[in-house]
């Protein structure tokens, strides 16, 4: 079993920077695909961003590619997602996710991960 507990997120406004944690407690987090999803209201969940067990290869949708940056720290057993000029559009529930078996195919499905945190309410004004 793997926990994961988001922290970091809030109000800021347009243009500004987040900085997104995610801590995990449990086996063996170093060898998970941990990722970053959302969901606005109204919206389905979508994939932001995932990052290898190793952290040598990371993946960005197209809408926040070159604004975000996912990183993690296998000796603090915590993901990080760096949110720089942000969009009203990026307003959602950021939600910090955990998978054994990701692949190409499968890493931004949501299906595929194994454990979720329980999200956390990230909101932009313009």
């Amino acid at each position: 079993q793997v926990q994961l507990v988001e922290s970091g997120g809030g109000l800021v406004q347009a243009g500004g920077s987040l900085r997104l944690s995610c801590a995990a407690s449990g086996r063996t987090f170093s060898s998970y695909t941990m990722a970053w999803f959302r969901q606005a209201p109204g919206k389905e969940r979508e994939f932001v961003a995932a990052i290898t067990w190793s952290g040598i290869s990371t993946y960005y949708a197209d809408s926040v590619k070159g604004r975000f940056t996912i990183s993690r720290d296998n000796a603090k057993n915590t993901e990080y997602l760096q949110m720089n000029s942000l969009k009203p559009e990026d307003t959602a529930v950021y939600y910090c996710a955990a998978g054994s078996l990701i692949n190409a195919g499968s890493r931004r499905r949501v299906g595929d991960y194994d454990y979720w945190g329980q999200g956390i309410q990230v909101t932009v004004s313009s």
